[in-house]
């Protein structure tokens, strides 16, 4: 377990997060349950914000809400002083709902409907990414029927990918994102907006990955953008003041993953800063506004789920399930892609872990496994089983499959802990039966 002072064993033996013991949680908010630690969230949301304005300067962090998405996340990080990116007509109005400025908002997506860019118009939002000639096309439209100017990046492919602990320097091209640098597609495109009247062209995107450990990646990929805007300014003249290049920061999951805390995530940040400010200086390039798009390490680990173990079954010489009262309806992750989760015997933290388990949901998939091989401490029914690191990509990627309730979402700080998504009723789930 990455501890922490709001994430540690107590003196009962009991996992506590924010103060809360998750027995007392369990008491009164039943479970499944997502628990997100609000301490952790402005904690690092500080340390990105003051980290870049110290090491950089004109920039700002992004929160990718795609992460986790609800009005209170939006109003926290708010008061964090950052800004976010959304990639939907629903994030964007929940973002408007909570007060949100809206002019720090970069709005993403590679398939925009035009009712959406609508929707982004009429809210105001800073910065529209574009990543289609038709979305250019479109939008140009509705900037002249409301007679207004929109800013606008272009997401671009630098031929860097990186994932986890291993990254590659490629040529590839094949991606439902972006233009790729190589190929001379972002070039043409760059022009191409370039020559619209109504769509002020600032600067460039790019994302490179997701749950990236090491930081050459992002050395490389500052290196490729900066050539990128080089060329376009000696050949066009084309001088940006702008260069997003996403997130994507890794977080701890399960061993083998860096265990780091919220503080240690500002090397990210000074590796980007000193990079981009070194290539800047080479090339003889303007000093862009440099825009961060952390997402899942803003909330992953400050989340938990926690769950009610019911049936054991014990198959001898093959394995130990233990299912629990959630499943993949909270948390696809591992039925989609295998994602690896930590699980913990809350109320027995101490003891020692004697039997190998699989986590299996409810659901009626056999595929619905939220974590196998684990090691535990022996597991009875209605013992309380908590997953470690579900604050991103849980929740905001939740169903109602088998007609199951999204489980609710508490918030928890300095020992209180507060509903900021309440639960479901059974009417929620036929609300819009006809």
């Amino acid at each position: 377990m990455n501890q922490r002072e709001t994430l540690k064993v107590n003196e009962l033996g009991h996992l506590e997060i924010g103060g809360v013991d998750c027995n007392c949680l369990r008491e009164q908010y039943g479970t499944p349950l997502y628990v997100m630690d609000q301490d952790y969230i402005e904690n690092i949301c500080k340390v990105y914000a003051d980290t870049l304005n110290a090491e950089y300067g004109e920039g700002m962090i992004a929160y990718a809400s795609k992460a986790f998405s609800c009005l209170e996340i939006y109003r926290i990080v708010n008061k964090m002083g950052i800004g976010a990116d959304s990639v939907s007509a629903g994030e964007l109005f929940t973002a408007n709902k909570a007060g949100f400025p809206m002019q720090k908002i970069c709005f993403h997506g590679n398939n925009k409907s035009k009712s959406e860019l609508k929707l982004a118009l009429d809210y105001g939002v800073g910065y529209i990414v574009i990543d289609s000639y038709t979305e250019a096309d479109d939008l140009e439209t509705l900037c002249e029927q409301k007679n207004i100017t929109q800013k606008v990046l272009i997401r671009t492919n630098p031929g860097v990918e990186a994932h986890t602990h291993h990254f590659v320097q490629t040529a590839k091209i094949d991606s439902k994102f972006g233009f790729s640098i190589e190929s001379g597609d972002a070039e043409n495109i760059v022009k191409y907006v370039n020559s619209k009247e109504r769509l002020n062209l600032v600067g460039l995107h790019c994302h490179i990955g997701s749950q990236i450990f090491e930081e050459k990646s992002f050395i490389l990929a500052i290196e490729k953008m900066t050539d990128f805007y080089k060329h376009l300014s000696d050949k066009y003249g084309i001088k940006f003041s702008v260069l997003n290049l996403g997130g994507g920061f890794g977080i701890w999951y399960a061993d083998g993953d860096a265990k780091k805390t919220c503080n240690q995530y500002a090397d990210y940040i000074k590796t980007i800063a000193n990079s981009l400010k070194d290539c800047i200086a080479k090339k003889g390039l303007n000093k862009p506004y440099l825009i961060l798009e952390p997402g899942r390490s803003i909330v992953g680990e400050a989340g938990i789920t926690l769950y009610t173990a019911g049936r054991i079954k014990e198959i001898k010489g093959i394995k130990n399930y233990i299912s629990i009262d959630g499943g993949m309806f909270d948390n696809p992750r591992y039925a989609l892609y295998q994602a690896k989760y930590s699980v913990e015997s809350a109320l027995k933290m101490n003891a020692p872990k004697t039997v190998k388990y699989s986590i299996a949901g409810k659901c009626c998939e056999s595929g619905d496994i939220i974590a196998e091989d684990v090691m535990l401490p022996q597991v009875n029914e209605g013992d309380l089983i908590a997953v470690l690191s579900t604050g991103a990509y849980n929740y905001s990627m939740a169903s109602n499959y088998n007609r199951n309730f999204i489980p609710p979402v508490v918030m928890v700080k300095d020992g209180a802990s507060r509903y900021i998504v309440k639960p479901q009723t059974f009417e929620d789930l036929i609300r819009n039966d006809i």
